[in-house]
């Protein structure tokens, strides 16, 4: 490796630093946010968002941790160990979504959970696309999971937007638990990518 590679190396591992503290950030702030705005709506969509930020979180100091040392070991527990956090945010949310449509459990109308999911959707689309960028140009396998994990945040935050405003426009209130059951079927894809696709 030629020092100027070098260089350009250290300033992706930089970038990549900056956009993982910037996801970090924002989701430790997001789920005080989120935990406010569940409880008052007693939103299951809106609770269960604040734990994929939880899970947000844990991705992302598990990229700083491997961003800080090297190795195919350090990148594979990396990455069980973000598979693990979306196979438990699956399983939660399977159950309470089916627990609320069961018993016809509506929720209240959220403002501020349909303010902080549109400003999140594009928040972490826009983070997104930087980990993109820098994990190919590292070619980190683990930056790019992680980068995509970010978007299906996105996704995520998009699909919890449109459940809370059905609910506060419609009155759908069963819209709030079926984007529950989105956030389900994206964490289920995530995990089968982890541990059974090929990185």
């Amino acid at each position: 490796m030629t020092a100027t590679d070098d260089v350009a190396r250290q300033t992706l591992l930089r970038r990549g630093f900056a956009l993982e503290y910037a996801t970090l950030a924002w989701n430790v702030l997001g789920i005080v946010v989120l935990a406010v705005a569940a409880i008052a709506a007693r939103s299951v969509a809106l609770a269960g968002f604040g734990l994929d930020s939880l899970i947000e979180i844990g991705a992302s100091t598990v990229v700083i941790w491997e961003l800080s040392g090297s190795g195919v070991d350090r990148q594979r527990r990396a990455l069980r160990l973000i598979g693990v956090g979306f196979a438990l945010l699956a399983v939660y949310l399977l159950v309470q979504s089916t627990w609320v449509l069961s018993v016809g459990f509506r929720p209240h109308h959220s403002l501020l959970g349909i303010a902080w999911t549109a400003i999140t959707a594009a928040v972490m689309f826009t983070l997104a696309a930087g980990k993109a960028r820098t994990g190919a140009a590292l070619d980190n396998p683990v930056v790019k999971t992680e980068g995509r994990v970010t978007l299906i945040d996105g996704l995520l935050a998009a699909a919890v937007l449109v459940g809370l405003v059905l609910n506060s426009l419609a009155g759908w209130w069963w819209a709030d638990p079926l984007a529950g059951y989105v956030l389900v079927y994206y964490a289920i894809r995530e995990v089968k990518e982890i541990f059974f696709g090929k990185h």
